[in-house]
């Protein structure tokens, strides 16, 4: 799908798979479930082995040597768990997402405890300041949390990494996926078969989806209430991406919150899957008859549909987010006819929608 692009992704450098003086090894687990397998081929099923000691001086994906020997020591703390290559890839994505990579001994505004390779507070929960200012250590640290999470394999690499490390954007590491993906294979010369774009959340790795109720006249709610705001003039918003329009054309709902389940208002087509001016992304359905509808905040990993897709009334098609101009998970709903801007409650009530 051309039209779909995870943004911030970074140019991966091509690392021959001989490289000079690696040592790397694949051990099988067993155990792995088929489903997850299928999802995240190369996930839990392998572990991977990397001797910091035989990083070579090279570069990838713009991480120089300190880095990516910081990278195999997250790697090896993973290997020594007995984690997959996917959990193992996780914890390089998530050190990218807090440090670059370097062991920073210093914090920032919410944490200026933090400290190391993953920002460990000074809590108790991760060991004394040498531990946290230890790769290893910090990474074995970070990945005995992310092991009690049962359910990882059927989330989006960065929803692990934010049940971890409750970060205030659970998104936040998204874009260093690419990246990580980039220097595992690079470090260990290996094609591990994850999925590199779109963060990692293939259509499979969230969970099962949902379908929506539909009424006598063939249409459907678009997410679950209640309604955040309404069609029509509102107070200027302030964004991370920038304020937004004085004018609110389309309905916010809040949909389940981050993950919740969106559905085609009526059954469509698929016309097309766009990001805007603040890197939001938005899904619209041609139902035909002029009739339009948008759906707006979603993140690229939470898109179950592509350009051209037939989707029926009540057809989950997203995973509800905040991307864009946008400052909490939420669905903001537009419906146009013949290109014109309408209430969408007025519009949704007209063909037996009710909130």
């Amino acid at each position: 799908m051309s039209e779909r692009k995870s943004g911030g992704l970074i140019a991966l450098i091509a690392i021959p798979a001989l490289v000079l003086g690696l040592v790397f090894s694949i051990i099988l687990l067993g155990g792995s479930d088929d489903a997850a397998a299928a999802c995240n081929p190369g996930g839990s099923g392998n572990s991977l082995s990397i001797d910091p000691d035989t990083v070579p001086d090279d570069e990838i994906s713009g991480y120089g040597h300190e880095q990516l020997v910081n990278a195999a020591h997250i790697i090896q703390a993973g290997k020594d768990l007995d984690l997959g290559v996917r959990d193992q890839t996780i914890g390089v994505m998530t050190a990218m997402g807090e440090s670059t990579l370097r062991v920073l001994d210093y914090g920032d505004g919410p944490g200026p405890d933090s400290r190391g390779l993953f920002q460990q507070r000074d809590n108790g929960a991760w060991g004394s300041y040498e531990d946290r200012m230890d790769p290893y250590i910090s990474a074995t640290s970070f990945f005995k949390v992310l092991a009690k999470i049962e359910d990882r394999e059927s989330l989006a690499p960065t929803i692990v990494a934010h049940r971890v490390q409750i970060n205030a954007d659970p998104y936040h590491y998204e874009k260093y996926w690419p990246a990580a993906v980039a220097v595992v294979e690079g470090l260990s010369g290996v094609d591990t078969g994850l999925n590199a774009e779109n963060g990692g959340g293939e259509e499979c790795s969230s969970g099962e989806t949902e379908t929506g109720e539909v009424n006598q006249n063939g249409w459907a709610k678009p997410g679950d209430g209640p309604i955040n705001a309404s069609f029509g003039p509102r107070p200027v918003i302030q964004t991370p991406s920038g304020p937004t329009y004085p004018f609110h054309f389309g309905t916010d709902f809040q949909a389940g919150g981050c993950d919740g389940p969106i559905w085609a208002a009526q059954e469509g087509t698929v016309s097309q899957i766009v990001q805007d001016s603040g890197g939001g992304w938005r899904i619209e359905v041609d139902h035909g008859g002029g009739v339009t509808t948008w759906y707006v905040h979603m993140y690229a990993n939470g898109i179950l549909v592509d350009v051209g897709d037939k989707v029926k009334a009540g057809q989950q098609i997203a995973r509800t987010g905040s991307s864009g101009f946008s400052t909490g998970c939420h669905l903001h709903f537009e419906v146009q006819v013949n290109g014109e801007k309408v209430d969408p409650i007025s519009f949704l009530a007209e063909v037996g929608i009710t909130y």
